[in-house]
């Protein structure tokens, strides 16, 4: 009995919608991935390299790794953009990528697949393999089948589909002189040499073995003492930030009082916390106090301690800040909001390392390193008598600026990176990935709000993350779209495409999809306009931009045609 014929593969007008082509800045996009337009003669002379240096063995499986993180990638937009359709439809969104992003022409053959049990059967005929091509010119007919990458990327993309390891074998090739490639697909247990064919979607044992050891090491280090490092450790690699990290190092080992300066929301207490961390005094307490946060009323009380009966409601005698920060650190941030009694009692804590209690006349002595921070011009506020000069010229021995993070864009990324992980612990979340369009557009983003505004917005990203799906720039950013550039029509021209413009092509492909025409298609909207307006015909007819009398007469007008058909 003969297999009954696959149906042909579906439009493909929505995935080249996918791909733009940004010449302004010299990028190519496949929805949020960066991609990149790059000779076949290029990769033939990089396959050359690594076969004379490490073999073919190792060249197979690294094209082989390298074919199979591609599919992964694109398999994730299979249900974000056909999750409607049918599996058959779904899934031809990987071979129809490859035949866009040029690798090779696919026609299916038999296609097998049950998402609920696994099962999965795939056969396909591959012509004007890129690989084969290029393998075939540089070392002639092969013994044995040289797809090495476009098998990567089939069994990447299965695999990650299905939700379990399919692997993909080329059984005939053009490298090999024959007609035509030809592929088929199926699960691992399935082939009965299946240690072999897993061998070449497998790093080196011993390197794979080390890589599994840091993950553990790393995963068990956040789940024991992430909460503590969190508090010290910095994250940068931009010159910006480098030359204030080294003024903290620098202060570490001393006794000298440090003033941090800077926008709000760059970190000044990550900042004082690593220079407690990295200080002699390490191992005693770090004391923070927001200045700005405790009533002016009761800030002498908090910073000095307070004696029983020293004011209304005071029933104990109690320790400050300073006494309760003895041998180890006082942070006081925005300590441009200290009233000016409470800056000429610090001076003198300062100056004698004596604190006197609320209440009391005697005085008790502390040993304390002070670090003080700020967002104000503490200059501007002393010419304006805001500011005690005396106090100001006593914290000002030892400034240190801190940058925003719009001057340190090169260590965006990796403080992204660390939020992820920390924020995905946090929210018993598996860690998300971020697209390239998302990483791009947080180093483009001018972060009025700094580190603090990026901890909120990576955050956000963790919780509203969904397993298998990556964060896009519009998760961070909603209503961000991309640049002006150009897509790919459907004879494979680059069209020019700017915001806000109506995409004809994909009305033209959702009708032809539809098959109801035109008239069909405005019958559609109008419903719909009604169905999201919840039954209310004035703001149906503003999602559609026409007058409320004109939707009743559209709505009667269909209403007349179909009861006359």
């Amino acid at each position: 009995m003969s297999r009954p014929e696959l149906p042909p593969l579906p439009s493909d007008g929505d995935l080249r919608r996918l791909i733009h082509f940004s010449a302004s800045d010299g990028r190519i996009w496949l929805a949020g991935q960066r991609m990149v337009l790059i000779h076949t003669a290029a990769l033939g002379a990089l396959r050359r390299e690594l076969m004379e240096s490490v073999g073919p063995m190792q060249t197979r499986r690294l094209f082989t790794r390298a074919g199979f993180a591609a599919g992964e990638r694109d398999a994730n937009l299979a249900r974000e953009i056909r999750g409607n359709a049918s599996l058959y439809d779904m899934f031809a969104v990987g071979p129809q990528l490859h035949m866009l992003q040029g690798a090779v022409h696919v026609t299916p053959i038999r296609f097998e697949a049950d998402q609920a049990t696994g099962r999965f059967y795939g056969e396909y005929r591959w012509e004007h393999s890129w690989e084969a091509e290029a393998h075939k010119r540089m070392f002639g007919p092969q013994t044995g089948p040289v797809c090495w990458m476009l098998i990567g990327y089939a069994s990447g993309y299965t695999s990650t589909f299905m939700g379990r390891t399919i692997l993909f074998k080329e059984t005939s090739c053009t490298g090999m002189n024959d007609a035509h490639c030809h592929i088929i697909g199926k699960p691992l247990e399935e082939w009965p040499d299946a240690d072999e064919l897993s061998s070449w979607f497998k790093a080196e044992s011993l390197l794979n073995t080390i890589r599994e050891l840091q993950t553990e090491v790393e995963s068990l280090r956040l789940e024991i003492i992430a909460p503590d490092a969190d508090k010290t450790r910095l994250i940068g690699q931009s010159p910006a930030f480098r030359a204030a990290y080294a003024l903290l190092q620098t202060a570490a080992p001393t006794r000298v009082t440090v003033l941090l300066t800077g926008e709000t929301g760059v970190g000044k207490e990550r900042f004082a916390r690593a220079l407690h961390a990295l200080s002699p005094r390490a191992s005693g307490p770090f004391v923070a106090v927001n200045c700005a946060a405790i009533p002016h009323a009761l800030i002498e009380s908090e910073l000095f301690g307070a004696e029983k009966g020293a004011y209304t409601g005071s029933q104990a005698a109690r320790p400050g800040r300073f006494e309760r920060a003895e041998g180890g650190t006082l942070f006081l941030d925005e300590i441009g909001e200290l009233p000016l009694e409470v800056q000429a009692k610090l001076l003198r804590v300062i100056q004698e390392g004596e604190v006197e209690r609320l209440g009391s006349t005697d005085s008790r002595k502390v040993d304390v390193r002070l670090v003080a921070a700020t967002n104000q011009d503490l200059a501007r506020a002393v010419q304006e008598g805001r500011f005690r000069a005396d106090l100001y010229y006593r914290i000002n021995v030892y400034p240190v600026v801190i940058p925003p993070l719009r001057e340190r864009r090169d260590d965006i990324e990796p403080l992204g990176q660390a939020m992820l992980e920390r924020f995905a612990l946090q929210h018993g979340k598996p860690v998300p990935t971020l697209t390239d369009h998302a990483y791009d557009a947080l180093r483009r983003y001018a972060w009025p709000g700094n580190v603090r505004e990026l901890e909120n917005i990576v955050e956000r990203a963790v919780i509203l993350s969904r397993p298998d799906r990556e964060v896009d720039a519009k998760d961070l950013f909603p209503g961000m779209s991309q640049p002006d550039g150009a897509t790919v029509d459907h004879l494979g021209q680059l069209q020019e495409s700017q915001a806000g413009r109506v995409d004809c092509h994909a009305l033209l492909d959702q009708l032809q999809d539809y098959g109801g025409g035109l008239e069909g298609l405005e019958r559609a909207l109008l419903h719909e306009a009604v169905d999201r307006a919840n039954g209310n015909l004035a703001a149906a007819a503003r999602l559609l931009g026409i007058t409320r009398p004109q939707l009743s007469y559209r709505l009667g007008r269909r209403q007349d045609q179909e009861s006359r058909t």
